[in-house]
């Protein structure tokens, strides 16, 4: 029994954790849309925005979150966001070096590695 509630709660942690990507994504689409003129307007980017956070939230209603998960959905955040931004800075080089926005993702992804499990693992 405690298997599968294991099992669910890693299931969760994960489906939160694309759930935070793609809010970041579509949130620095939205944020490119205003700050770079070269990117046009899209509706699916509001749309992907609104329901991802619906479904963080119901994510959130139904689950407990452990202690150290919210700083691991922040990072995936932000790795959704820089990776949106480091991709339309290489689509539109006129609009600036996309060379921190890769370290940033570059290194978020190394502690979000660390903090699942992925790398480095602990004795």
């Amino acid at each position: 029994m405690s298997n599968e509630v294991s099992s669910e709660n890693r299931d969760s942690g994960k489906k939160t954790l694309v759930l935070a990507l793609i809010a970041g994504m579509c949130g620095n689409a939205m944020l490119s849309w205003l700050t770079v003129s070269e990117v046009t307007f899209s509706i699916f980017p509001l749309i992907a925005l609104v329901l991802s956070v619906q479904a963080l939230y119901q994510e959130y209603l139904k689950n407990p979150i452990p202690e150290d998960f919210p700083l691991v959905g922040l990072a995936a955040f932000f790795v959704g966001a820089f990776g949106h931004s480091a991709f339309t800075k290489a689509q539109y080089p006129d609009a600036g070096s996309n060379f921190f926005a890769i370290m940033v993702v570059l290194v978020l992804l190394f502690w979000i590695g660390k903090k699942m499990g992925y790398i480095l693992k602990e004795a």
